[in-house]
């Protein structure tokens, strides 16, 4: 019972501070810049990590390197505390990869939902340009392809089954190892 408790809590902190760090680094790719309370929140909690990775890891090409890898960095602690009891260096190292390629994934599922989410409540919404612009350079591709049908973007939909296929095959990928 203290092992589901621990899993949990490790799980949880791990999965947010790793979340944070790819929406930081997201934003730096997109050149996305965050409404305040977004930045306040991101910042204040990343910088612990970021700032000494920066040291050692610059930022090249425009992109936030330490963001990036501090993320990778959360989930292989967080999978060294939950897996290393019964597995091998090389297995953690491996479920570690893909719990990174996971939260990549459903990251851009969630900032996918929340733009549906606020077309259909509150286009206005002061989110809202945000999230359209985290999720423009997924969506300008299929909008190319996938045409409207009435009103109706379908692209959102099509980028949400693309990511989840790309879930089967990291979680298929990384099982034949």
């Amino acid at each position: 019972m203290l092992i589901v408790i621990l899993t949990l809590i490790v799980d949880t902190i791990a999965t947010l501070l790793g979340g944070v760090l790819l929406l930081r680094f997201w934003m730096q790719a997109v050149r996305v810049r965050p409404p305040s309370s977004v930045a306040q929140f991101t910042f204040q909690l990343s910088d612990w990590l970021v700032r000494p990775l920066r040291r050692v890891v610059p930022g090249v090409g425009g992109y936030d390197w330490a963001s990036l890898i501090g993320a990778f960095l959360i989930v292989l602690l967080a999978s060294s505390v939950l897996f290393m009891s019964n597995h091998s260096v090389e297995v953690v190292l491996l479920k570690s990869l893909q719990r990174f390629l996971q939260w990549i994934l459903y990251g851009f599922m969630a900032l996918l939902i929340i733009e549906a989410i606020f077309s259909w409540v509150n286009p206005h919404a002061p989110l809202a340009p945000f999230v359209r612009a985290l999720n423009e350079p997924l969506l300008r591709p299929l909008r190319k392809v996938v045409p409207l049908v009435g009103s109706l973007d379908l692209s959102l939909l099509v980028a949400l089954i693309l990511l989840q296929i790309a879930q089967v095959l990291v979680g298929m990928i990384i099982v034949l190892r």
